[in-house]
């Protein structure tokens, strides 16, 4: 399938995406791919906020974008793996037995797939700005986000597929 069809597919059923992925056999070429691809979309998410604030304070824009591409590219990725080994290292505990790389996989896929919702987060951001909404859209990503990683997770520690 399709990265695009995948990310549709995980919103009906993320536990089975994760499996599917894994299954396909992979590497970890792979999952840094979706990493990175998540990071990249997640900072040009934030371009619309940070217009908005470079524009409300005056400030010139390309520092901002600087701190964020420095931010999203090159240190998120680094907090995203120290992350998905200690999600590993706990589900190991509790009687996990997934590998590593599943536990990135299903952490950077979680990321990837709720994408959409950090794209509208960034478009509220920028062109509404602080208020309900922004707060509404926020909340809703971190819980879309958070079942896609648990199911994930799930699949990937203890091959159990939930939706």
């Amino acid at each position: 399938m399709s990265v695009a069809r995948e990310i549709v597919a995980t919103y009906r059923g993320p536990g089975r995406v994760v499996r599917r992925l894994l299954a396909s056999g992979g590497h970890e070429g792979r999952a840094l791919a979706i990493l990175m691809a998540a990071c990249l979309i997640i900072f040009v998410a934030q371009w619309p906020r940070l217009a908005r604030e470079a524009h409300l304070a005056e400030r010139e824009l390309n520092p901002l974008l600087g701190g964020a591409l420095l931010g999203w590219l090159f240190i998120a990725p680094l907090f995203f793996y120290a992350l998905a080994l200690v999600a590993h290292l706990v589900s190991r505990a509790f009687g996990g037995e997934g590998s590593g790389y599943a536990a990135r996989l299903a952490l950077f896929w979680a990321l990837l797939a709720s994408t959409p919702l950090i794209l509208l987060h960034g478009l509220v951001a920028g062109f509404i700005g602080p208020g309900p909404g922004l707060v509404i859209v926020g909340v809703l990503w971190c819980a879309v986000f958070l079942w896609f990683w648990i199911a994930g997770m799930r699949a990937a520690e203890w091959g159990r597929v939930a939706s």
